[in-house]
């Protein structure tokens, strides 16, 4: 992955927080008012306007970051992932503000615990990814989940705490479902 600048990018807008570690590929389209830093983000991929991603969060190529999401430290999605609007990825199941000392919690106060998107997922609107977890290849998360748990390929989960409703096929958008409403 090059570490290119801004500038030779496609990029929509000029009210961006873009640090100079950040390690983006070719033909990266970012909007406005984003905030990145120390991550990566593979070719192809499109960040939707007020996304941060923070340092040590990883974004493969050709995926769909949708406005108003937030990706943490410790998160890695792979090739060709949507992640609706507002999604927040989460990397501490127990946050804390203090330590035991009653001091502010520092980065030595706590460990980054990771999250893995694997490759062809899809992830709705709304959603809540904790720590810990993996989301399966092809899997879907409707909107508005929470997922608590590590998700299989090609499930369709919904829900809070998020359940399998059913398996998808990789074979098309009937065949996944995405054309006929989710069976109870």
């Amino acid at each position: 992955m090059e570490n290119t600048r801004p500038e030779k990018q496609q990029n929509s807008g000029i009210c961006q927080c873009i640090a100079s570690d950040v390690k983006l590929g070719e033909d990266v389209k970012i909007y406005s008012f984003v905030n990145l830093y120390g991550c990566e983000i593979g070719g192809r991929t499109k960040i939707g306007a007020f996304v941060e991603i923070q340092k040590g969060a990883k974004v493969g190529a050709d995926c769909k970051i949708s406005s108003h999401s937030f990706i943490c430290e410790g998160v890695t999605i792979e090739d060709r992932v949507f992640v609706g609007h507002q999604v927040v990825f989460i990397n501490d199941r127990y946050p804390k503000a203090a330590n035991a000392n009653g001091q502010l919690q520092t980065e030595a106060d706590w460990v980054v615990q990771p999250t893995l998107v694997k490759h062809g997922a899809s992830i709705g609107s709304g959603s809540v990814i904790l720590c810990n977890v993996t989301i399966g290849e092809n899997a879907i998360v409707g909107a508005g989940s929470v997922v608590t748990k590590d998700v299989p390929a090609d499930a369709v989960v919904a829900g809070n705490p998020a359940r399998i409703l059913r398996y998808s096929q990789r074979t098309g958008r009937e065949a996944c479902g995405q054309a006929r409403p989710i069976a109870s």
